[in-house]
């Protein structure tokens, strides 16, 4: 089935020309992020692992419209208009590249994604989710420290909650943008290889060229960042993969219907501060 928008500014795209309810039918995973380059950044795991698989399939859902991006160099006299099409359009080569199934394109400006009351985002995420019966989200994790990654993450998480259990994914994962994942404890830790395709990896970040020039490196921090999450994820023996994604399982949060977002990371929280006290104890500290 297609989707029904409520946001006219909303733009579909289907990189390899299919129709939208194919691309729809055949999608397993999907990626529900704030910006552009999001999914690319925490979510290369779920497309190297539908990457060739005809079986598999990501879809990308970009929720907010790209004006805001910090811009210098070459981009430094783009209006917010010019950068909304050139966001728009590098996150349209990055589904080319990382072969998805659609990419979706909400276009909400951030304001409005922080708005609880905006309910039209939640309507269209439903609408979104029903239309594709992912078996898998990722979003944004509860402990990012940008306030528009962590709304869209909240707005996802009441957009399933909202719909009935047999619509709902099997699973959610929050990802790392803009905070690691490395203080969970290992037990409260997903992880996930991203080793596969090193050059995709590297490709589905460098098409981001207005944030590169623009200032941000956010292709050497991401693959740097993962190569750190493979390494330092256990001290006493050899790395089993050469990069990897932390993630945090939320699906709690889409099973238990009392449970808080809010309860949800003080759990983790609290997990983290025993391990760390705990252990200064052990060690004779004070």
């Amino acid at each position: 089935m297609g989707i029904n928008l409520l946001n006219e500014k909303a733009v579909t795209f289907v990189p390899d020309g299919k129709t939208q309810e194919i691309a729809c039918d055949r999608t397993t995973i999907l990626c529900i992020a704030a910006h552009q380059d999001d999914t690319e950044i925490m979510a290369y795991n779920a497309i190297a692992d539908c990457y060739d698989d005809p079986e598999n399939w990501v879809t990308s859902v970009i929720v907010t419209d790209g004006a805001g991006s910090p811009r210098i160099g070459d981009y430094s006299e783009y209006t917010d208009e010019q950068m909304k099409s050139v966001r728009m359009e590098e996150q349209n080569k990055a589904a080319q590249i990382g072969k998805y199934s659609m990419q979706l394109q909400l276009c909400y400006e951030s304001k409005e994604v922080k708005d609880e009351n905006e309910n039209n985002l939640i309507e269209d995420i439903k609408a979104i989710i029903k239309a594709c019966s992912p078996k898998m989200v990722f979003t944004h994790n509860l402990a990012d420290k940008h306030d528009t990654h962590v709304a869209v993450a909240l707005r996802t998480i009441k957009a399933i909650k909202e719909l009935p259990k047999e619509n709902r994914p099997k699973k959610i994962y929050g990802m790392e943008v803009w905070r690691s994942l490395d203080w969970l404890l290992d037990e409260d830790k997903s992880i996930f290889d991203a080793s596969a395709y090193p050059k995709v990896a590297s490709d589905l970040l460098t098409v981001f060229d207005s944030q590169i020039c623009g200032g941000k490196r956010y292709d050497l921090a991401t693959i740097g960042r993962r190569t750190a999450n493979a390494t330092f994820f256990e001290a006493h023996d050899v790395d089993t993969i050469q990069s990897a994604i932390v993630g945090i399982d939320m699906t709690a949060l889409i099973k238990d219907e009392q449970m808080s977002s809010k309860e949800f990371v003080a759990n983790n929280i609290d997990n983290f501060k025993d391990n760390v006290i705990g252990r200064i104890d052990r060690m004779g500290g004070e």
